[in-house]
Parts: C-alpha cells; sequence; structure tokens
C-alpha cells in the first residue's frame, strides 16, 4: 500500500470533528433521555403525549443518520452488515469512478477549451513579455541554459542533427504551399502595408542622413563641364523628388504604390498556389539552396551564428543591456497587442495544441487517480476522508434528530384533531 498524503491541519480538523460527533451524540442522547421521561409522566399528563411523539421521532431520525453516516466510513458498533463500511470496501471501485470523472468532466475538450479561451493566454503572455526586465529573464534563462549546452555538444554532432532534423524535411516540403502560406499571413490585417510605413520611414531617415554622399556621387557621376550650382540643383530635386514621393505613399492609404504592392503580393502567392512553372521554379531555387554542400555550409553558418548570437545575448544581459533578442520579444509582445486577429490566432494554436495533447494522455490521467487511490489502505483512507468532510456530516445527524422530531410533532398533531389518536 502507498502512503495516503497527509491532511493540512489534521490536528484541528480532528478537534473539530471529535466536538461535532459530541454534540450530534448530546442531543441524540437528550432526545432518548426526554423520551423515556415523557413516556414515564404521560398517562397522568396528556400533553406529554406531544412531547413523547417529538422525541420518538427525533430519536428515529437521529439514530437514522448516524447508522448512515457511520455506515460510509465503518461498520456501525462494528457489526459487518451488508453495505456498509461503504468506503473502504468500495475503495478500488470510488478510484476508478472519480478517475472516470475528472477524465470525461475536467478534461473534456469542451470545458478545457472554453476555460483556455476565457483565460487568454497569448493576451497575458504577450503584457508580461512586453515588459523589459521580463523579456531579460526570458533571455537570460534560455540563452544561458542553451549556451552551456554548446560546450558539451559536439558541432559535427548538431550538424548531423541539424541536416536530418532541419535541411531533409525542408527538402521533401514542397515550399511553394510554405511560401504561398507566409505571404497570405503578411497580408492579414494589413500588415505588409504596415511594414512599408516602416521602411519608408527607414528611407526617409536614410535620405536625411546621407544628403552630402547623394550630392558627392551625383557631382561624381556629373561631365566635367557642368557647372556646380547645376549639380546642386539636380541634387535638391532628386532629394526632394524622393522625399516628396515618399512622404506622399506614408501619408495616402489609397496611394497606386501601395495598391501595386496588394497587386504584387496577390499575384505571387496565387502563382505559387497554382502556377506550375512558379511552383518548379521555387522548388528549383529550394533545392539549389539546400543541396549538399550547400547545406553542410548552411547548417555550420546557423550554428556558428547561434552560438555568437547567445554569448551576445548572455553577456548583454548580465551586464544590464538590453541585447537583440529581448528588444525583439519585446517589440514582438506589442505588436501582438495592437493586433487581436493575431492574438486569437496564437490562441487558437495554443488551445488546439493543448487540447491535442489532452485528447491523447487524459485517460492516463484517470488511469493514475484509479490506482493511486487503488494503492491505498482502506481504513486509512477512510479516516482521512472522514477527517476532511467528517465535520459537515455531523450537522446531518443534528439536522436529521430536529427535522426528525419536527416531523414526529406534526404527525401526532394532525392524528390527534382528525380523532384518530
Amino acid at each position: 500500500m502507498s502512503q495516503i498524503p497527509q491532511v493540512a491541519d489534521a490536528e484541528a480538523k480532528q478537534a473539530q470533528l471529535t466536538r461535532m460527533k459530541r454534540r450530534a451524540t448530546g442531543l441524540l442522547v437528550l432526545m432518548g433521555v426526554v423520551f423515556v421521561v415523557a413516556w414515564t409522566l404521560e398517562p397522568g399528563h396528556a400533553w406529554l403525549g406531544y412531547v413523547r411523539a417529538t422525541a420518538e421521532a427525533g430519536l428515529v431520525g437521529g439514530v437514522a443518520d448516524w447508522f448512515a453516516i457511520t455506515a460510509l466510513f465503518r461498520h456501525p458498533l462494528n457489526i459487518p452488515i451488508p453495505h456498509t463500511a461503504i468506503i473502504p470496501q468500495r475503495k478500488d471501485r470510488i478510484g476508478r469512478s472519480l478517475g472516470n470523472f475528472v477524465q470525461n468532466n475536467f478534461l473534456s475538450p469542451e470545458v478545457l477549451g472554453a476555460k483556455l479561451r476565457a483565460a487568454g493566454l497569448s493576451r497575458h503572455a504577450a503584457e508580461w513579455l512586453r515588459e523589459p526586465e521580463h523579456a531579460r529573464v526570458v533571455v537570460l534563462q534560455a540563452a544561458g541554459a542553451l549556451r552551456s549546452a554548446t560546450a558539451v555538444v559536439r558541432d559535427d554532432d548538431v550538424h548531423a542533427l541539424l541536416e536530418r532534423s532541419v535541411i531533409e524535411p525542408l527538402k521533401r516540403r514542397p515550399i511553394a504551399p510554405v511560401l504561398a502560406d507566409g505571404l497570405a499571413l503578411l497580408t492579414v490585417n494589413d500588415r505588409h502595408q504596415q511594414l512599408l510605413d516602416r521602411l519608408i520611414r527607414g528611407l526617409t531617415r536614410i535620405v536625411a542622413e546621407n544628403q552630402e554622399l547623394i550630392r558627392q556621387k551625383i557631382r561624381e557621376e556629373s561631365p566635367w563641364w557642368v557647372p556646380g550650382f547645376v549639380d546642386d540643383r539636380v541634387h535638391e530635386r532628386v532629394v526632394d523628388g524622393i522625399e516628396r514621393t515618399l512622404f506622399e505613399v506614408s501619408a495616402d492609404s489609397d496611394h497606386p504604390l501601395r495598391r501595386q504592392l496588394d497587386g504584387m503580393l496577390d499575384g505571387w502567392i496565387e502563382q505559387l498556389r497554382e502556377s506550375p512553372e512558379a511552383i518548379a521554379r521555387a522548388e528549383q531555387i529550394k533545392q539549389q539552396v539546400l543541396d549538399h554542400p550547400t547545406s553542410e555550409q548552411l547548417s555550420e553558418s546557423l550554428w556558428r551564428e547561434v552560438k555568437k548570437v547567445l554569448d551576445r545575448q548572455v553577456d548583454a544581459a548580465e551586464h544590464g543591456a538590453p541585447g537583440g533578442l529581448e528588444r525583439g520579444l519585446t517589440a514582438l509582445a506589442q505588436a501582438a497587442l495592437e493586433d487581436e486577429a493575431l492574438l486569437a490566432k496564437l490562441d487558437d494554436w495554443i488551445i488546439g495544441a493543448v487540447l491535442r495533447t489532452v485528447e491523447q494522455h487524459r485517460h492516463e490521467v484517470g488511469q493514475l487517480i484509479a490506482h493511486t487511490v487503488s494503492a491505498w489502505d482502506p481504513d486509512e483512507t477512510s479516516r482521512r476522508i472522514e477527517l476532511q468532510v467528517g465535520r459537515d456530516l455531523q450537522f446531518i445527524r443534528i439536522n436529521g434528530t430536529l427535522v426528525g422530531g419536527m416531523v414526529g410533532l406534526i404527525l401526532y398533531a394532525v392524528t390527534h384533531l382528525v380523532g384518530h389518536p
């Protein structure tokens, strides 16, 4: 038999249970005393019949409830009456029933899915992760663990692992649908336009910061005989034209360039999904990139860069300076909070993954509960359960005694009122 988990505050609960048992038993004894006294004196005092009937019915109700409650945990008066000591004798069946109940009611896809969706997991995670100190903790812990692992893992083993787990599956999987889905995801909620806005802001800043370089290039490309003021005028026109175009595109959500970008992405998505030529071309490029020795160089380069990034991130986190991964996580969390559709997709993915895992293993939870309860000692199990709920059950004894007495009084009164004493 395995050890049963300890009951919290066992001594206090035992004291409460003992106190409630004394109260319930004391009330039962009181009813017995009242019944005997009333029954003895009733011939000389007719009104004591009401008291006697009340005490009699209360005594019957209290004894019946005492028997019922005691029969749950042990044989009443140690007499092996059939269908008593239910918990010790039915412990294994109770464990199986409890396991099935938890499995079918708490771990069902409907209940668990609704709870997970109401929890807003992706939103809470993004709100937590957008705080720089939280992102720093995640990066430091993950990067530290991975960097420690890189110190004991041979590079050749990692290259072989990347080849088997990354390169080979990519070679077997058609790349065109993946690219099409990626581009389609990019266009959800006009994310590609948001990227274009960032690109425009970056280009505007680059043009503003490199005007002298542009001016120098214009002078270098201009014929020697063209006066300098003409080069300056050309520079002004070029820079003004670029800045004006960028501003117009940024300010106009329906600018032709934006519509051209929409059409270009839609065309690429359609070709990658339906055009045999585009699909074949994508596969050809993929094979060129992933074929040996290019794939070997790719895995080596990837592993080398991963180690460099880990070193930089750990060093930056240890010195309190935000690294690229930390800023990326914070920016990603902030962007997710601003995109309800993305949060919904993340919730769908998380909930789907959890439900698939639970559906595959929830029967094991039921079996674990059943096997655990089955391994417990029957008598000790009964005692522990009584310790947890016995105090409340004693109220049933008290209520049974009082309600029984009330019912007995009502019946006695009714029979006398209708003339049938």
